[in-house]
């Protein structure tokens, strides 16, 4: 049961691993002057009111306050498969032994023996307790 669970846990972390790992996006940021106005990942940024208003007066205006800077996260694009031959005799017989007594180490709870299992307790006659007038303060 728990090999079941860990083997799918493992299994979804690694291929969600390897989906972000090569995975591309761009960021793109807009700075009006010095500072930063917009943020953006997935769509365009947002300008400001600036460049708005310096399409319409683009006869009077020639300077350029704001700008975009666009920064590019490339993901990994070849992916190799490794085999266990490939590594060296050293490290496949670490990671052998590492693993067998790693999975060694979970042992079912219906194999282990409970020694009070079909123990039934002796039925009570009377109250000791009682009939001696012994309490516990």
């Amino acid at each position: 049961m728990i090999k079941k669970v860990l083997h799918k846990t493992f299994s979804v972390a690694l291929s969600l691993f390897l989906l972000f790992s090569t995975v591309s996006f761009t960021i793109e940021k807009h700075f009006c002057g010095d500072v930063l106005v917009d943020v953006s990942v997935f769509s365009e940024t947002q300008k400001c009111a600036a460049e708005a208003c310096k399409n319409e007066m683009t006869k009077i205006t020639k300077t350029h306050c704001c700008k975009d800077a666009v920064d590019l996260v490339k993901g990994q694009s070849e992916l190799t498969i490794k085999k266990i031959e490939d590594l060296e005799l050293k490290q496949q017989l670490f990671l052998t032994t590492f693993t067998y007594t790693y999975l060694n180490l979970f042992e079912e709870l219906s194999l282990c023996v409970i020694p009070h299992k079909y123990y039934s307790p002796p039925n009570l006659i009377a109250d000791l307790q009682l009939r001696n007038q012994v309490f516990l303060i």
